[in-house]
């Protein structure tokens, strides 16, 4: 069993303060593959003060240093992705043939560079300079679904911005937050610019966000916790971004290739075996073409292959721990117990396999608007299709809940579309399936979070503002910010 003792504070790998390990599971056998060190709180301290020495140099270096540590953090990135895919399908049960969880975060060090070469730090609003500087030291806590992308993104846009960093990753996915940092450390990141900070959230992650020492805290989870993290961060003043849970729904006009949206529902929301906050858990069907969509759906599950992650020819892998697949299979019993139709799936494990936190990817059909499995995020390959009558009732099914991430609308006609999506209480929408841009803004509505993350919008996350007037000449040769 390999051992990970080690935390990253200061630009040194020490011990914790208290020497405390958990196991770790390979969720494809259930057997144990590791033991990790978790901090505390004086580890987190630690952590800040190192961070906060940092920030007096690293917040004054020139836009040209930041980006020469960026060609080497990519450079060194490249060199370990292999690494990368191996251990993410160990810990979390990612295949290995998902390379988006390898290949966007090096996607998304590439973008904030590009954003970083032309961002005005300095522009004018008449003869007032404004400024856009460092917020400070940054806070950042992901989670384990993605767990090298949304830690890439934060560190990412938190560096490109001058800011220094604590980070804090799911304590079910820590090995990948090793090797990561270890890419940065091989990218010679000058010390105390990026600590990492093994833990449980609500040791670990509730001291980094109430810490005053402190600027912004930077968290990527579950409503409840996002919940809990702004109001711990509270006492203190400090920034809060929050990128929480999703439920978000499919709008499928009547005019749309029926079959072809459904399809690519099924695809987009058992990716990564259903674990994204961002995956299409609601499709909205026309009544009268619930039976094509229901065909289409039962022959694109039938395509799925579940199995080991590190099979190449692997699709769905299992859910990351039991924890999750108990969740899991509650909620298929909570859609049958409701009422709901079964159309393919169902409770245990997949046919063939006999161990591991495998789930069968799982459809229900004839779904209303006030079942559980229509309103609470299940993060899992289930999902609920429901009918409509009219494009009004479509939209107020979807604008239903708490949550408000991303929508997604099918149709043959682009200007109808984009009129519904404009109704659509969500931070993203997508039109026929169309892919997201990593220099554009990701971030929802409602209980779904606040502040964006991605490209200038994610930048400005890191960034405060200052007004500066009385130097007229110099603000003379600035670019002027947009009225």
């Amino acid at each position: 069993m390999r051992e990970y003792t080690k935390l990253f504070i200061d630009g040194q790998w020490v011990q914790p303060s208290v020497l405390k390990t958990v196991e770790l599971s390979d969720p494809t056998t259930g057997t144990p593959f590791a033991k990790v060190a978790m901090g505390g709180v004086e580890d987190v301290d630690r952590a800040v003060a190192a961070a906060r020495r940092a920030f007096t140099a690293h917040s004054q270096t020139s836009v040209a240093d930041r980006i020469a540590l960026f060609d080497r953090i990519i450079a060194a990135y490249e060199a370990r992705m292999d690494e990368l895919s191996a251990v993410i399908a160990e810990e979390m049960g990612c295949p290995v043939s998902a390379r988006v969880q390898v290949s966007g975060p090096l996607t998304h060090f590439r973008q904030a560079r590009m954003v970083l070469a032309s961002y005005p730090f300095e522009s004018r609003i008449g003869d007032t300079i404004v400024r856009r500087e460092p917020i400070g030291v940054c806070g950042l806590v992901s989670p384990w679904n993605w767990p090298i992308q949304t830690l890439t993104v934060k560190i990412a846009y938190a560096l490109a911005a001058g800011c220094t960093v604590v980070c804090k990753p799911s304590q079910v996915t820590p090995i990948s937050a090793i090797l990561l940092t270890e890419v940065l450390e091989a990218a010679e990141v000058p010390r105390g610019v990026v600590n990492l900070v093994l833990g449980e959230g609500a040791t670990v992650g509730e001291a980094l966000a109430g810490h005053p020492d402190v600027d912004l805290i930077s968290f990527t989870g579950s409503t409840g916790a996002g919940a809990r993290v702004g109001a711990v961060a509270a006492q203190s003043i400090k920034r809060v971004s929050l990128e929480l849970g999703g439920k978000s729904a499919n709008i499928v006009l009547p005019d749309a290739d029926i079959a072809a949206a459904a399809r690519w529902n099924v695809q987009r929301c058992f990716f990564n075996t259903g674990q994204s906050c961002h995956a299409p858990s609601r499709l909205l069907i026309p009544r009268h073409k619930m039976p094509e969509a229901l065909r289409a759906m039962r022959e694109e599950v039938s395509e799925i292959r579940i199995g080991d992650p590190r099979d190449p020819a692997t699709s769905m892998g299992p859910m990351v721990n039991r924890a999750q697949f108990d969740r899991v299979q509650r909620y298929i019993e909570i859609g049958l117990e409701e009422g709901a139709t079964l159309v393919c799936g169902g409770p245990g494990l997949p046919d063939g396999l006999s161990r591991g936190a495998f789930v069968r990817p799982t459809i229900f059909a004839d779904v209303t608007p006030e079942m559980t499995i229509a309103r609470e995020e299940i993060f899992g390959p289930v999902l609920a299709v429901l009918a409509y009558d009219d494009e009004e009732e479509a939209i107020s099914i979807a604008n239903e809940g708490p949550f408000g991430l991303a929508g997604y609308v099918f149709s043959g006609d682009a200007e109808k579309a984009y009129q519904v999506g404009n109704r659509l209480r969500a931070g993203r929408v997508f039109y026929n399936g169309a892919a997201a841009d990593p220099a554009s803004p990701m971030g929802g509505y409602k209980q779904s979070g606040n502040g964006r993350e991605m490209g200038i919008f994610g930048l400005e996350e890191y960034l405060e503002v200052k007004a500066v007037f009385g130097f007229k000449g110099r603000a003379q040769g600035l670019l002027p910010l947009a009225s």
